[in-house]
Order: structure tokens, then C-alpha cells, then sequence
């Protein structure tokens, strides 16, 4: 298994589709990577050389923020705006949808179990 971003990438996909196993390289960036090295697209993971690997380590390092730092800036940035007292910051210390979507039915993923409340029957 090769090892990029402290991430065990899987051995028998194609390049493409196994760097995006790496938190914050999707199907654009993961493009980008291999046409800036020089890598065929169809060609494995299992196939690549140990220089070509160490190439793409190399490259994320250098120009992509990946895993821990990219998880550490998204909760920064949560946590400003918990801190500044923004709409989205009170939805998030509410445990609320943020973007807008509906709460008076659905959201039960975001809000937990129904909690039943007494006389509501009729």
C-alpha cells in the first residue's frame, strides 16, 4: 500500500480515484496532480514507481492542504464564527441545520431523535 498524507491509498485503483481517499482532493484536484506530474491517468496504483510516488507526496505537501491541517482550518473557521455570534455560528451552537434548509419537518439527522412532547394528542 503506498502512503500519502498519512493516508493508506488502495493499491488497485486507478491513480485518480485513489487520491481522493486524501481528505481535500477531489475528482479537480486529484486531475490537477497528475497532469502537473506527468502520470497517465489509467495507469494503477501498483504500478507506479517509488519516485512517482514520493513525487505526489511531494506535491501535495507543497500545494495542497490536506487531512489534519485542512479538518483543523474548517473547525477554525466554525468556531469564528461560533465566536462572532454570526447566523451560521448560532446554528451551529444550536446543533441546527446551517444552509438554510427546512426544521419544521426533516432535519432529524442534525436535531437528534423526536422528543415527545405531553398533550400533544387529540
Amino acid at each position: 500500500m503506498a502512503r500519502i498524507a498519512g493516508v493508506n491509498i488502495p493499491t488497485g485503483k486507478r491513480v485518480p480515484i485513489a487520491l481522493r481517499y486524501i481528505t481535500g482532493i477531489g475528482p479537480a484536484t486529484a486531475d490537477q496532480i497528475i497532469t502537473a506530474l506527468n502520470i497517465e491517468p489509467s495507469r494503477r496504483v501498483n504500478q507506479l514507481s517509488d519516485d512517482e510516488i514520493l513525487a505526489i507526496r511531494e506535491y501535495i505537501d507543497a500545494n495542497i492542504k490536506v487531512e489534519g491541517d485542512l479538518r483543523r482550518e474548517v473547525q477554525m473557521n466554525i468556531k469564528r464564527a461560533m465566536d462572532m455570534g454570526s447566523y451560521r455560528g448560532l446554528r451551529h451552537r444550536r446543533n441546527l441545520p446551517v444552509r438554510g434548509q427546512r426544521t419544521h419537518t426533516n432535519a432529524r439527522t442534525r436535531k437528534g431523535p423526536a422528543k415527545a412532547i405531553a398533550g400533544k394528542k387529540k
